[in-house]
């Protein structure tokens, strides 16, 4: 078995399962960080990783952590394509039904850093969903680094950057004037941790999730909140 000291850091639930079941069957000696507060210099300088690993991290990670380790992370586009915030959202309000997990090396830059590799993922189904599959995805790319060390290469082609999506960008928009693009609006947003798809109505919020599209409807469940309207 190898000495090497690896750590996951990452903040979804989905993830941490994940974490929970595949780092028993990896090589080297694992620590799962999923607070925030508890990344810090001083606890990697106590480690000492080889990588630290960042699927689904919400917070900026100091500039003297990305110099102390190795720090990986993974975005949900084939980069440069979609630097930036929101990506699933993103990719799903423009129209895609796949995309790729880019592995990336962490730098001072959003996204900017070397690639080391691409893995494919499909964009169907409920949010949640997607993030499910992409963490077994995730998963899959973490064990290629740790048994295979690939390098990474510099990111070529043109960029092109997401804005991070508001809560206010989930309000269900005229814009949304065919099923098909009312189910997306509704099923990118299904997910732990995100703001819900919602109309407001009088002194009423109405909040939607479980969307299912049909051949002439969709069907959904309505969480319906008094004093949150508008």
């Amino acid at each position: 078995m190898s000495d090497e000291v690896y750590v996951v850091a990452t903040v979804r639930p989905w993830n941490i399962r994940a974490f929970s079941e595949k780092s028993k069957n990896l090589p080297g000696c694992w620590h799962l960080i999923s607070d925030p507060a508890a990344l810090t210099v001083a606890r990697i300088k106590e480690l000492q990783p080889r990588y630290i690993f960042f699927p689904h991290w919400n917070s900026i990670v100091p500039e003297e952590i990305l110099q102390l380790a190795e720090c990986v992370c993974f975005h949900m586009t084939d980069l440069p394509y979609g630097r930036g915030g929101s990506p699933l959202q993103n990719l799903i309000a423009r129209g895609q039904r796949s995309t790729v997990i880019s592995a990336l090396r962490m730098v001072k830059e959003l996204d900017a850093g070397p690639i080391y590799f691409k893995l494919p993922l499909s964009l169907e189904g409920l949010a949640e969903e997607i993030f499910i599959r992409a963490s077994q995805q995730i998963f899959r790319m973490i064990e290629i680094m740790v048994t295979d060390n690939p390098q990474a290469v510099p990111q070529t082609g043109d960029v092109t950057t997401f804005t991070r999506r508001t809560p206010e960008q989930s309000r269900i928009s005229e814009g949304c004037n065919d099923l098909q693009t009312l189910f997306d609006h509704l099923r990118m947003l299904d997910a732990k941790g995100y703001p819900a798809a919602f109309l407001d109505y009088g002194n009423m919020r109405l909040e939607f999730s479980r969307p299912a599209l049909k051949d002439d409807c969709v069907i959904a469940d309505v969480k319906i909140s008094l004093g949150k309207g508008k």
